[in-house]
């Protein structure tokens, strides 16, 4: 076992997992269990407008229908809101936020006008430069604001198993939205901190917000994220090269068993498509974990799944 290779999935209970959310958590489990590590499964419900609990009983169900397992109990975001307000604290002591009030308008014409050192799309800290007379008018307005963090720009340098290395510059993002709720950034961190998470494998979407995240752990004292691997793999595709989802068809495990497809020849075809297995053979779970090698995996780049 590699010290600190402890695995998770953390998917969000807001609709049905497709074969692209189930390829991802297929390669998260392999990563921790090829290492001989725990698996955890963590529920990111904080959106509480959008989560539905029927959703997350099909998710576990799915999960486990393609051999799926995992240790310890689930742990639920809803119910560690207390664990990210101490850590908000904790940027507020030390003078790492402000208060934003940018409209997603005004957040758009900021980040497209030149601004030093961050890239295209970042929040170039607006609101950290208001006068005393601008903020008190934006207080008077009643609207509440997001906290920011205040990054300064700062430049972080990370190794992906997959993408090699990388760099970034952190520009000064939300970490608890004008709504109260507590932004996936925050609480991704805290709870990969609190739950010892050193194998952090999700979709290659996510490889842009791994700066942030490292930045924040430093902020936030949790050293032991200096050692944290990062594997961030390939999405898949629909036909049209959009990132699959329900309008491209029979893309659910359920989708699949209408069309005569079991669980495992699902998993089967998962596995195929990142040239874990060849398109006739049907391994179990256990067979692609002691095929499966972290240090030589590479997956062909995100496409379409074969034959679907």
């Amino acid at each position: 076992m590699r010290a600190g290779a402890t695995g998770r999935f953390a998917p969000s209970p807001t609709g049905t997992l497709h074969l692209g959310n189930l390829r991802t958590a297929l390669l998260a489990w392999l990563y921790a269990r090829a290492q001989g590590a725990p698996f955890l499964l963590r529920i990111e419900d904080l959106d509480r407008g959008r989560v539905r609990e029927r959703y997350e009983v099909e998710q576990l169900a799915d999960l486990a229908a393609i051999g799926l397992d995992w240790d310890g109990a689930i742990v639920r975001q809803s119910a560690r809101t207390d664990h990210y307000a101490e850590a908000l604290a904790t940027l507020d002591a030390a003078a790492a936020t402000y208060p934003c009030w940018c409209t997603r308008a005004e957040i758009r014409e900021a980040s497209s006008a030149p601004h030093g050192p961050l890239p295209e799309g970042h929040y170039p800290g607006t609101c950290r430069r208001l006068t005393a007379a601008q903020r008190a008018d934006r207080e008077a307005s009643g609207r509440p604001p997001a906290i920011r963090v205040a990054a300064g720009a700062a430049a972080i340098a990370f190794r992906d198993r997959l993408h090699g290395e990388q760099h970034g510059v952190v520009d000064d993002f939300v970490v608890r939205r004008n709504d109260g709720a507590y932004a996936y950034n925050l609480a991704v961190v805290v709870d990969d901190g609190a739950q010892d998470v050193g194998e952090v494998v999700r979709g290659d979407d996510l490889l842009d917000s791994t700066p942030r995240q490292l930045w924040l752990a430093d902020r936030l004292g949790l050293g032991g994220r200096d050692g944290m691997s990062f594997a961030h793999v390939p999405l898949v595709l629909g036909g049209d090269g959009a990132r699959l989802a329900k309008r491209h068809g029979a893309v659910t495990l359920a989708d699949r068993a209408e069309q005569g497809e079991s669980a495992g020849e699902v998993r089967a075809r998962l596995a195929a498509s990142v040239g874990l297995a060849a398109p006739d053979e049907r391994p179990s779970p256990a067979e692609l974990v002691a095929r499966f090698d972290p240090e030589r995996f590479a997956p062909p780049p995100s496409g379409p799944l074969p034959g679907l």
